[in-house]
């Protein structure tokens, strides 16, 4: 005997199952808020394995500072880059920075880059200062003052003070044609949304 289910009887079931996951979610964030680590170590750690992408960077921020479970680089590695490589932009710009800090790993500027860049992408205003920071400083990207010029922008577009003093300082070392050249580039990339920006 065929069992056949109609589209909206599986939607209805997908739309319990997503409210479910998320209600686990947020009992596990009530938890964490208040102190409860080992209850939102058990209500995130089987939507993690499950590809949770905010379980997964909750778990990456419990082994990252200890609470709930035993401090763990590596194991905060472990579920930052789950979470990362499923486009979670807060996971992404904490491995930019587990990489270009040394915590846990050997520094690594390149692949700080290549985390910051995803996560600037979609508009994280510190990604896109640490990517002011790098392309002035030539750490793990080409020296260009064109690019920080327009990843601080974009940032101090946002409302970061320290954003503002990037530009200005970059700004102060730049020709008259390269700071034309950086504002097109900025207001480009705005339009586009941060993405392919610079290239």
């Amino acid at each position: 005997m065929r069992v056949f289910f109609s589209v909206s009887t599986i939607a209805l079931a997908l739309a319990f199952l997503a409210q479910v996951v998320a209600q686990d979610f947020d009992r596990g964030r009530q938890a964490y808020d208040r102190g409860d680590y080992p209850t939102a170590l058990r209500e995130w750690q089987p939507l993690a394995e499950q590809g949770d992408r905010d379980a997964q960077f909750s778990l990456g921020r419990m082994h990252e500072n200890g609470k709930g479970v035993p401090q763990s680089d590596t194991e905060a590695i472990n579920w930052y880059r789950k979470a990362a490589e499923q486009g979670h932009e807060q996971a992404q710009f904490n491995l930019g920075g587990i990489y270009r800090f040394s915590q846990g790993v050997p520094r690594d500027y390149a692949e700080a880059a290549h985390w910051y860049l995803k996560a600037a992408e979609q508009g994280n205003e510190g990604a896109q200062i640490m990517l002011g920071s790098m392309y002035y400083s030539g750490r793990g990207v080409p020296q260009d003052e064109v690019l920080a010029y327009m990843w601080y922008s974009l940032a101090a577009e946002q409302g970061s003070s320290l954003a503002f003093e990037g530009r200005d300082f970059v700004a102060g070392k730049m020709t008259t044609y390269a700071l034309r050249k950086a504002e097109r580039l900025y207001r480009d990339c705005l339009n586009r949304g941060y993405k392919g920006c610079g290239k």
